[in-house]
């Protein structure tokens, strides 16, 4: 059986009094890949946010390896218990060279960044380069190489496909599913294209206006992709929109006339 890496249990979450995701239960086991899908404003960002210890926890839990969340400082997670995030910002320092931004990775072991030019042989040639002046998807390559380095037990990416051409999100996408199955990391993937998420996770879980309104096996969800529209939409959306593209009503406004 797979080591639970973090278990939530109806958490709610969000900013100043206002309560973002509520009663959300979720888990990550070593060496999975979930997707956590859902539109913009669901609380994706939010869940990763609580999860580092960035974003206040209102009620429920948040556990890694054992470890209660509200009870470490975020610098701990990262240092102890391996806890990385990618954000969507990829948060580079953009004045440092790709070598130094790698070196900065937290629990490198030696300055030892080999591993992260192994993973993402393009980076090894920008070595000197400034952070700053690399493309988006160098920089992501970049983010996730530093991020790979720390030796997460559980590796979070928000939004990796985020201000990239889909020729470039499509070859890095993969390359969160050789993170899980070469390290056997947790990882936990922020994800608006959901059909390239869902091609490299196990399990997914979908949020909506703050809620988990669906979960299960993601080759179930990409076979099924109604679950997921009426799980962003809502049941009765998709019956009455015949414009939503894998409904029903879809369906037949698409089919030629008789």
């Amino acid at each position: 059986m797979s080591e639970r890496v973090l278990t939530i249990e109806e958490m709610a979450a969000g900013y100043d009094n206002v309560a973002v995701v509520r009663d959300v239960t979720m888990h990550v086991d070593r060496g999975e890949v979930v997707a956590l899908l859902g539109p913009n404003g669901a609380g994706k960002t939010t869940t990763l946010g609580a999860i580092s210890g960035i974003v206040r926890l209102f009620g429920g839990s948040i556990n890694i390896l054992g470890q209660d969340v509200p009870k470490l400082r975020s610098a701990y997670l990262v240092g102890q218990w391996g806890v990385v995030h990618v954000p969507e910002k990829r948060g580079l320092f953009f004045q440092l060279t790709v070598e130094e931004n790698l070196k900065l990775a937290p629990r490198l072991e030696s300055g030892n960044t080999d591993e992260a030019y192994e993973l993402f042989p393009a980076l090894k040639a920008l070595r000197n380069r400034m952070a700053g002046t690399l493309s988006g998807g160098e920089q992501q390559m970049l983010a996730l190489g530093r991020g790979l380095l720390a030796q997460p037990d559980l590796l979070m990416v928000d939004e990796m496909s985020l201000g990239l051409a889909p020729v470039i999100y499509e070859e890095l996408m993969p390359l969160v599913r050789k993170v899980a199955d070469e390290t056997n990391a947790a990882v936990l993937l922020v994800e608006q294209h959901t059909d390239l998420a869902l091609a490299q996770a196990d399990r997914a879980y979908v949020l909506s206006h703050g809620d988990l309104v669906l979960q299960g096996k993601a080759s179930d969800l990409l076979r099924d992709r109604h679950l997921i529209d009426e799980a962003y939409l809502g049941a009765e959306a998709l019956d009455q929109d015949p414009a939503v593209a894998g409904s029903p009503a879809a369906d037949e406004a698409e089919a030629p006339g008789e």
